[in-house]
């Protein structure tokens, strides 16, 4: 028979180690308490939710929580544009920034027609796997674009599209985020100023006469671009032509001036007042 005692006291135990336990969670819960800063909830509610890490945080949340608590300027976010880098530093309290909001540009002119093909790629359908052949790629030339969509793949804004065996972008999409441009393994994409119109369409690293051996719209490096350009804003790096954005002026000397074509002068986008803040 079981006796009153042996049912009290466990009963009353129990009770005294739930209060003991109770008031430690309690405790913990003050001492512990992380408090949540309300600007990085307001934040992450007006961005846009493409999590495509073009600012360099792991997604909307990690941007939200880097601008307030790590410091990350409010115009890092492509996808949101000008308008939403207002909104961001109108929470923070602190004056906009302004930037040259910039897109993906694809410095390749090697299409089939051109540009020679060393062999017929029948692998992995991913630029990455292509671009691990024994010459470096199924081209021949090694630093032209494979042509395999990777970046297409990986764009969140269907900016990106195969066409004629190379990448082309879509203005109107691209908002710069550099997602393909990080995946891309021959670097043949690159994020450059909308306001830099005059582009050099070309990765090779070759001499000229390698360059002309494997394709017709390489650069060969004869300079006559630097000595046209009146502004200082062309170099020749090696056997490949560079174009400095600070300096140039957009005249489209050396374009009209390239033997090979491969400077083009490009309206990458309609810019006018269309400045990150």
């Amino acid at each position: 028979m079981i006796s009153i005692a042996g049912v009290f006291y466990p009963t009353i135990v129990m009770g005294l180690l739930g209060m003991v336990f109770g008031a430690l969670l309690a405790f913990a819960s003050i001492k512990f308490l992380v408090v949540t800063d309300e600007r990085v909830s307001k934040i992450r509610e007006i961005l846009p939710g493409a999590n495509c890490g073009g600012c360099g945080y792991p997604g909307c949340d990690g941007y939200s929580d880097g601008i307030v608590n790590g410091g990350a300027k409010t115009s890092l976010c492509a996808a949101g544009g000008p308008s939403l880098a207002k909104s961001i530093a109108e929470i923070m309290g602190v004056a906009s920034e302004e930037s040259i909001p910039k897109m993906a540009f694809l410095k390749c002119k090697g299409s089939p027609d051109v540009s020679v093909r060393n062999a017929r790629y029948d692998g992995v359908g991913d630029c990455r796997s292509a671009a691990i052949v024994p010459s470096g790629s199924p081209n021949a030339c090694p630093f032209g674009c494979l042509g395999l969509g990777t970046c297409a793949k990986v764009c969140s804004f269907d900016a990106i599209s195969m066409v004629d065996g190379l990448a082309l972008i879509d203005p109107d999409r691209c908002v710069g985020c550099g997602a393909c441009v990080s995946i891309c393994p021959k670097s043949v994409l690159a994020l450059v100023p909308v306001t830099s119109n005059i582009q050099v369409i070309c990765s090779s690293k070759w001499r000229g006469p390698d360059v002309k051996r494997v394709c017709k719209a390489g650069c060969i490096g004869c300079g006559i671009c630097a000595r046209t350009c009146q502004a200082g804003a062309v170099t020749v790096e090696g056997s490949l032509a560079r174009i400095d954005p600070g300096k140039c002026t957009n005249c489209g000397a050396c374009a009209e001036k390239c033997p090979s074509k491969c400077i083009e002068c490009i309206v990458l986008k309609d810019v006018e007042n269309k400045k990150i803040a």
